[in-house]
């Protein structure tokens, strides 16, 4: 089947991963590294926006692998 034949659906591409899970401290979503704000004017913005937001996503990671030693920590352990 040619690609032509194919349905496709006219959407507003997206980083989300739906792991829709908000880090309470750095407020960035744990699974597509958005900000709540970001997510929030997703549909509004222009594609060359999401497109600057996108390209900085990737170093966004960083910010939320730093770990302060959870349950471990607490509990004397760490």
């Amino acid at each position: 089947m040619s690609d032509e034949k194919l349905w496709k659906r006219n959407e507003i591409e997206s980083p989300c991963v739906r792991i829709c899970v908000v880090h309470p401290e750095a407020r960035i979503c744990t699974g597509c590294y958005r900000t709540t704000d970001e997510i929030a004017r997703w549909t509004k913005m222009t594609p060359q926006e999401r497109r600057e937001i996108m390209a900085a996503l990737p170093d966004r990671s960083d910010l939320l692998r730093k770990r302060r030693g959870g349950r471990a920590a607490r509990l004397g352990r760490g």
